[in-house]
């Protein structure tokens, strides 16, 4: 698999990975912006209302059509939140040349996505009042729906309370309330803006050649317009917890099972972070079957029916996740507590260790068996600025030491607790 990667244009970057290992291919073009309150919602709203059609294809049937000869390739509109950085944009996913009889459909598919991003369906130079008006509803119901997952809910509450102060408690939706006081007037101003100002990451996996791509992401992309780009962008990382004792909140709603999310700050080790022993690290905590809180809190003591951990290496925390009987609360928490500050005095069998490395590095080795993985992991990679592959940093992580993990653990702080709870619990 060769890679590379190239400043094509003014603040946008190419990522090429060639490879004849899969029959599709994958492209994706993403704006880069800071993640405000104020924008969230509008950033999310405008590639939903750009997918609704161009110039050339007015509207979503004569886009399917156009799909259609392409083999059934689609291009999808992508939101996502990375640390505190959101990014919007395309997803496009279509047959590569080598498997149809037609030449030039991996060509037709980067001229659409420009055509998605660049030429818009307006009128009177505005987009169109009705698509922005139906892609609003959409919207809002989505994020309205959130509450219906009370698990990424409660995570997501979690990182409300939690980040008050940081930009990483907002939602890569937005709110509805920013929502609310958009209109088509408004977003055209905010499209022209976000286009201008943002970096931009393109990537391509597929076994066309890089010269090829780039040839063609410029000629689909020439007119994107460039104005101060806003090189400014990045995620906070607090080293320390937002206050001297752990915050603790709860909300009563009507469920049956509680919902116990606690927020670390991983600390001191993201001065300078090894990413691989903190993946390590996050594995034998919660973050694989064979975890400490997996074995321990819910199949040894079955103190609750789920309890998984995750982090973000971008903004230096670590989740844990748990659905609890709401009279098991002290204790859940309490096992939740112990099973880190057993790593934290070394606690760690050999065997545990074996597993958490096997376990971290098969992932990273699986990530080259999909074009949406390889997408995801490279965008990742570009933003924290490292050109580890994936199988250099299963390799790493290989080499991971009980030392090494000890260390990391060292630094992790407890900063808060949310708990949500059955709104006839009484207390």
């Amino acid at each position: 698999m060769e890679r590379r990667r190239k400043e094509i244009m003014p603040g946008v970057m190419l990522t090429c990975l060639k490879t004849d290992k899969f029959k599709t291919g994958r492209l994706s073009v993403n704006l880069l912006t800071r993640l405000k309150k104020d924008r969230a919602a509008k950033n999310a709203l405008t590639v939903s209302v750009l997918r609704r059609g161009t110039a050339r294809h007015p509207d979503i049937a004569d886009i399917s059509m156009l799909t259609d000869e392409l083999y059934g390739a689609s291009v999808t509109p992508a939101v996502r939140k990375t640390g505190e950085i959101q990014v919007v944009g395309f997803f496009a996913d279509f047959i590569n040349d080598a498997f149809t009889p037609d030449s030039g459909i991996t060509e037709r598919v980067i001229e659409l996505t420009g055509e998605l991003l660049l030429f818009p369906n307006t009128r009177g130079g505005l987009l169109l009042p009705e698509y922005v008006d139906s892609e609003k509803e959409k919207l809002s119901e989505k994020i309205r729906g959130r509450i219906n997952d009370k698990r990424g809910y409660s995570v997501m509450r979690l990182y409300e309370l939690m980040c008050a102060s940081e930009d990483y408690s907002v939602d890569k939706s937005g709110t509805l309330e920013e929502l609310s006081a958009v209109n088509y007037i408004k977003l055209t101003k905010h499209y022209r803006a976000l286009a201008a100002a943002s970096p931009v990451e393109v990537f391509y996996c597929g076994c066309a050649e890089s010269a090829e791509i780039e040839s063609a992401v410029k000629n689909a992309f020439e007119t994107l317009p460039r104005g101060e780009i806003d090189q400014n962008i990045g995620t906070y990382v607090r080293m320390s917890a937002g206050a001297e004792d752990v915050r603790v909140f709860s909300e009563e709603m009507d469920v049956n099972q509680g919902k116990l999310a606690v927020g670390f700050r991983l600390g001191s080790c993201m001065k300078r972070p090894d990413r691989a022993v903190i993946r390590v690290f996050n594995a034998l905590y919660g973050g694989s079957v064979t975890s400490k809180l997996f074995m321990n809190v819910r199949e040894k003591l079955s103190l609750c029916y789920f309890a998984s951990s995750g982090t973000d290496l971008h903004k230096g925390l670590l989740t844990v996740s748990s659905g609890i009987d709401f009279d098991k609360y002290d204790a859940a928490l309490s096992e939740i507590a112990k099973q880190l500050d057993d790593i934290k005095k070394g606690e760690i069998s050999d065997e545990e260790l074996h597993a958490a490395k096997k376990s971290v590095a098969s992932d990273m080795r699986l990530i080259s068996d999909s074009p949406a993985a390889l997408e995801s992991f490279y965008l990742d990679q570009n933003i924290i600025g490292s050109d580890c592959g994936p199988e250099e940093l299963a390799a790493l992580v290989e080499e991971v030491t009980r030392d090494s993990v000890v260390n990391t653990a060292a630094g992790v702080l407890c900063d808060t607790v949310y708990f949500l709870k059955g709104d006839k619990l009484g207390s």
